[in-house]
């Protein structure tokens, strides 16, 4: 399998081979679990609510038990009163959901080889910006004909990439390792420096 590589003009300078692939068909199940695994993982899982022995008031009884013609009650902050307390409400809890290691890297790499099959995927010789200019990130996408969201994935963390596009709309900058399954899924295109494909594509192919 060859891909083609480009400079920032949108002339291809090169062709990478990788190893052709047997395609086994798109395993949706794991993609879902992968992308559940991210979407699970950002929760906090901090939201509480009070149970009726937790708000405050409601230490004596309304009103007598018998005579007065309305219902018999023992607290004002019964759940079934308004300020009461909270019958099954969300309580504090860890939300941390995770795949092995093999199910992770086969869903990246089916995530990745969907985009090289869509020519949505394009590989740059290189990103460095010797200033953060939004008109050469424009640019860019433009020479390589992409048009909607799209991701750009560095080597490293590169703040004049990141502040180039950061002014563009449905646009997303991150380094290689912090790209995940659902990234790759969730832009229509992305945009890989080299040696960031290059190092991506040896860690899923171990």
């Amino acid at each position: 399998m060859e891909i083609a590589v480009f400079d920032r003009e949108g002339k291809t300078v090169d062709q990478l081979v990788i190893e052709e692939m047997v395609d086994e068909g798109m395993n949706t199940h794991l993609l879902f679990l992968a992308v559940k695994s991210y979407l699970d993982n950002q929760r906090r899982g901090t939201v509480k609510t009070k149970t009726r022995g937790e708000v405050s008031g409601g230490g004596r009884k309304p009103w007598r038990q018998k005579g007065t013609g309305r219902a018999r009650h023992g607290s004002i902050r019964s759940p079934i009163w308004r300020g009461g307390g909270v019958v099954f409400g969300p309580r504090p809890r860890s939300y941390y959901f995770s795949l092995n290691k093999k199910e992770k890297r086969q869903a990246m790499l089916q995530s990745l080889l969907a985009k090289i099959k869509e020519g949505s995927l394009r590989v740059v010789e290189n990103l460095l910006l010797e200033q953060p200019k939004t008109k050469e990130a424009v640019k860019l996408l433009t020479n390589l004909g992409l048009k909607g969201s799209t991701l750009v994935v560095t080597v490293s963390k590169n703040e004049n990439v990141l502040r180039s596009f950061s002014n563009l709309e449905n646009v997303d900058v991150l380094p290689v390792n912090s790209v995940s399954t659902y990234h790759l899924l969730k832009f229509e295109n992305v945009v890989f420096e080299k040696p960031a494909f290059l190092s991506l594509w040896e860690v899923l192919n171990k």
